[in-house]
């Protein structure tokens, strides 16, 4: 089965925008995603997926510095661009990951694809049920799951969040949520507002080795220093 993780990322943001390109100790966001992203053992292939306007330009020369595929498509209907990435490459799962997230743990996406490889659901999780702080999400879907809902989906939301047709019909569709040991779903380590940024600025400041950073050494970071997790700590996340 071809394993294909497709990263969206687009320069606009409601709340703090060309979040993806600011500096995160001395590389890009997008590039400490990609990067971790590429380090997941499980997965074949990585590309992002990108929008047509002009502003995403920017991005485009970003994949190509670092050498990763891209793809352009619609910038509102995110659930197309989605489908058309995916396609175009011929995953057969494919597993999201978003552009704001330069913690994702690359053990945790193999954690998540593993068990949708093992129990072969139309779609896995790791916060269908939270217990890995935000910002370590990583969804997997069947290329079918995922052409159904490129076909059928007619709500706004469920073309802009790209999964919502498939996990909000547990009936029609087989979901699998998969849960770390213990709860830590109360951390915040996503980027949406500058006190996020603040926050992973801090992270990658006490390390060198920034990309084996794994995320029990973040753990162990905000457990030793609770004032960093105080740093976003009040940020509610945008519906």
């Amino acid at each position: 089965m071809k394993v294909v993780a497709i990263i969206q990322a687009r320069m606009g943001s409601t709340r703090l925008p060309g979040k993806v390109l600011m500096d995160l100790g001395g590389e890009t966001v997008l590039a400490h995603v990609l990067r971790r992203t590429c380090r997941a053992k499980l997965i074949q292939e990585t590309r992002v997926a990108t929008t047509e306007s002009v502003a995403d330009d920017a991005i485009v020369r970003e994949c190509q510095r670092l050498g990763i595929p891209y793809f352009r498509g619609s910038e509102q209907d995110v659930l197309d661009r989605y489908y058309q990435a995916a396609h175009t490459c011929g995953a057969e799962a494919v597993v999201r990951i978003t552009s704001d997230c330069p913690l994702i743990d690359p053990g945790v996406s193999d954690k998540t694809i593993q068990a949708f490889l093992d129990a072969r659901p139309d779609y896995a999780s790791n916060a269908l049920e939270r217990t890995y702080p935000r910002g370590l999400d990583t969804e997997v879907m069947a290329f079918s799951g995922l052409e159904s809902a490129w076909k059928e989906a007619r709500e706004t939301y469920q073309r802009e969040h790209v999964t919502p047709f498939l996990y909000q019909q547990p009936k029609r569709f087989k979901l699998l949520s998969v849960k770390g040991d213990r709860d830590y779903s109360a951390y915040r380590w996503t980027l949406d507002t500058l006190e996020d940024l603040d926050f992973l600025r801090a992270v990658y400041a006490r390390r060198v080795d920034r990309q084996d950073l794994a995320w029990q050494d973040v753990l162990s970071m905000v457990e030793r220093e609770p004032e960093l997790a105080e740093m976003n700590r009040h940020i509610v996340q945008k519906a």
